[in-house]
């Protein structure tokens, strides 16, 4: 059984504090919240799970946001958000807490084995936002993060407490009178600027803000009409409002009566088209655009003529926010807004057909990004996919509890094999892929291609029985049915699983098959050169360098042609490992550096890592074995977040296998292990940034040519003079 949460209001609670105290000056810079800013900054001091709670619109977010970001300093690994109110899939939770955290999406561990082992050695403030329809698995999942991670906070924001041992809940009230005219008036003044309310309707305004109870919520869409309204004229309206709107809803607590009333007012004060607008945007998640707009909530009612019109009107009428983002403009609804809509579309009984149109615009979204994917906009579809993601898993959802549309389920997840892969999201796509497969439908292209997306995730995050169980399936399927384009697919995949559990020889002969396939096909995206890349690392594996090096020349040339980055990226690697094996560790520094630029900009953890862990052997090699032990520590936390420590591959293996041995001879133990913790306080940022020499702790000196070189395996290991060891190496300039 819980033990009871423990209320602010408690006799055990620490007593209301006469002042800020120690805590950041800034807090007494607010406008309004003064006080509550400053005793919820210093319950967080004292507990380690303080939620705050409160009626939807009274402002959770903000005070939440607001005091983590002024004690960010007082955490030494900083402060993380989770906004969790587009979720519904208490299977994505760790996920979502997954990304807050900056992890990489790649682990085949649970991610909650991820999330204890980020957590247990670190000082952070998680703070947790709307979470109240994932109540449960949210308190179970906070629960066990505290207790695994000592040095953990967990900031919550909700409607109704974690209830949570030990949990401190902070209930915020409506502001008080004065802070909700300061709040009223700053709002009014951005519609009307220069407004200030006169002595002649000063009394209407402290009236108008007592009747709409000091939220914040309601004091911001009261404050949007004032655009065509007087003071008093919101204020007898709003008495209108409040006779007609509240008298179905007498059983709701007060306050919630006061902030329904309060939107349905606004409601009320729109044109029909805009109400009939507001219920079908009801159906988007997180942020959506004009064009999705048009297609989905266009229709009897509201022509696409007219729909840039009426939009503007919701924007005028502060039901929608505007954001401008690096792809265009977008638009946001609140929760509260957005909940209120869904209750009227409803009662249309047309939400059935407005979930499946927004389902089919996402799945046309996704199929135009796989497309896009290869050529120059690369860097475009990963920043609009991940934006769209919550309409993404929306879609999915949709499509997984449409009987009989399991398959569009399957195509939609196997589509986004760029945004799982390439992007930092393996470890959520291996979630969806998982579960769009457990629906039983017919080995279609849908199907084939999702079995051969998760057997390529599977292969990445170190899982090689699940790996070789989905493309055997797939293979076989494909074979069975004639599906020469699956069938390519699979046999690439297995030959990417050969590559990096060590069978070269078979890797190479899948490998050449998988590109011969492509090639009949007519068959070219960053897949098909991805193939070539992988045969090329098993020539280099495999003890020919110079022919490895040929392949990748060709292989860059054709990204070069087609502006594909991330492919070019690991043809970069495997150019880098040819140099260093013939020498010229200049050379390799040079293509590595272009090789982490590109991984670090999709958020590609894997491709980072691999060229983190060539670039400390590259390191050592010309004689800094300090900092190669740095480099090190920083591919080894990063490492099992990708997949098992180098998922698996033994050739994969023997850069950190080498760079080790160097290293600690040049140093000593001692030595080496502290490089090691030095570089494993480093994020996969920092440590890019390190490597890359941008970052605060960069070597920015020059680094002079030296002679060592790149053993082979077997070989003796020959690095630079270094002054780690007092030899003659050539000194840094």
């Amino acid at each position: 059984m819980r033990r009871p949460q423990r209320p602010v209001s408690s006799p055990h609670a620490p007593s209301a504090p006469t002042g800020p105290g120690n805590l950041p000056t800034e807090l007494n810079r607010f406008v309004g919240r003064e006080n509550e800013l400053v005793r919820l900054a210093q319950l967080l001091e004292e507990s380690r799970l303080v939620t705050v709670v409160g009626v939807g619109g009274v402002g959770k977010t903000r005070c939440a946001a607001r005091v983590a970001g002024l004690l960010e300093k007082r955490y030494c690994d900083g402060v993380r958000m989770a906004e969790l109110s587009a979720l519904h899939d208490p299977g994505l939770l760790e996920h979502a807490l997954v990304d807050a955290l900056g992890l990489s999406g790649h682990t085949g561990r649970p991610p909650r084995a991820a999330l204890v082992e980020h957590l247990a050695p670190r000082r952070l403030l998680l703070v947790i936002d709307g979470f109240e329809q994932l109540a449960d698995a949210c308190a179970a999942l906070v629960r066990d993060l505290l207790r695994r991670a000592p040095g953990l906070r967990v900031l919550a924001a909700g409607r109704l407490p974690l209830e949570v041992a030990g949990e401190v809940v902070f209930p915020l009230a409506p502001m008080s009178d004065a802070d909700a005219m300061l709040l009223f008036a700053e709002r009014a003044a951005a519609v009307r600027p220069g407004f200030r309310p006169t002595d002649d309707d000063r009394a209407a305004t402290l009236e108008l803000c007592r009747r709409l109870d000091g939220i914040p919520l309601a004091l911001e869409l009261a404050a949007g009409r004032l655009r065509a309204l007087s003071t008093v004229q919101l204020l007898q309206r709003l008495d209108d409002r409040f006779r007609l709107l509240t008298g179905s809803h007498r059983s709701a607590p007060a306050r919630h009566q006061t902030l329904r009333t309060a939107i349905g007012w606004s409601h009320e004060l729109c044109a029909p088209e805009q109400r009939l607008l507001w219920a079908r945007l009801s159906v988007f998640a997180g942020q959506f655009d004009l064009e999705a707009v048009e297609y989905i909530c266009g229709g009897p009612g509201l022509p696409a003529e007219s729909m840039l019109d009426v939009l503007s009107g919701l924007l005028t009428q502060s039901v929608l926010q505007r954001e401008d983002s690096a792809h265009g403009t977008r638009y946001r609804m609140l929760d509260t807004v957005r909940e209120y809509g869904a209750e009227w579309l409803a009662a249309t009984d047309d939400a059935e057909r407005l979930r499946r149109r927004h389902r089919d615009w996402y799945l046309g979204l996704a199929t135009w990004c796989e497309l896009d994917w290869f050529g120059p906009r690369q860097a475009e579809v990963a920043a609009r996919a991940e934006s769209e993601l919550p309409n993404l898993r929306q879609a999915l959802e949709c499509s997984l509890e449409t009987p009989g549309e399991a398959h569009l389920a399957q195509h939609l997840a196997g589509t986004l094999w760029f945004l799982w892969v390439c992007c930092g999201r393996l470890s959520e796509g291996r979630h969806w892929l998982d579960h769009v497969l457990e629906e039983d439908t017919p080995y279609d292209s849908s199907r084939l291609k999702a079995l051969w997306v998760l057997g390529y995730a599977a292969v990445l995050q170190g899982d090689p029985v699940g790996a070789v169980s989905a493309l055997q399936e797939c293979r076989e399927a494909a074979e069975r049915t004639g599906d020469s384009v699956a069938l390519a697919y699979a046999v690439h995949r297995l030959g990417s699983l050969a590559l990096v559990t060590g069978d070269l020889g078979r890797a190479r002969e899948l490998l050449d098959e998988a590109s011969d396939r492509y090639r009949d096909l007519g068959e070219l995206n960053s897949n098909v050169l991805m193939a070539r890349v992988e045969l090329a690392a098993a020539v280099g594996f495999d003890g020919d360098p110079d022919g490895a090096a040929a392949l990748c020349e060709e292989i860059r040339a054709e990204c070069e042609d087609h502006g594909e980055r991330w492919a070019r990226s690991y043809a970069l690697y495997v150019l880098a490992f040819t140099a260093a094996r013939r020498g010229r560790t200049e050379r390799a520094r040079e293509l590595l550096g272009q090789s982490l630029t590109i991984s670090r900009a999709f958020h590609d953890v894997l491709g980072s890592v691999l060229a983190l862990e060539l670039l400390a052997l590259v390191t050592v090699v010309e004689g800094d074995a300090a900092e190669a032990a740095v480099l090190q520590g920083a591919a080894d936390r990063i490492w099992p977040s990708v997949g098992l420590p180098l998922f698996g591959s033994a050739h994969f293996g023997l850069s950190r296998v080498r760079c080790e041995r160097l290293a600690r001879r040049e140093l000593g133990d001692a030595r080496y292990e502290s490089g090691l913790r030095e570089g494993g306080r480093l994020d996969a940022d920092a440590a890019v940034a390190r490597a890359l020499g941008d970052g605060p702790a960069a070597r920015r000196e020059a680094r002079a040519p030296r002679s060592g070189t790149l053993p082979a395996p077997g070989e003796p290991l020959r690095p630079a003079p270094s002054r780690a060891s007092g030899g003659s190496g050539p000194e840094r300039r």
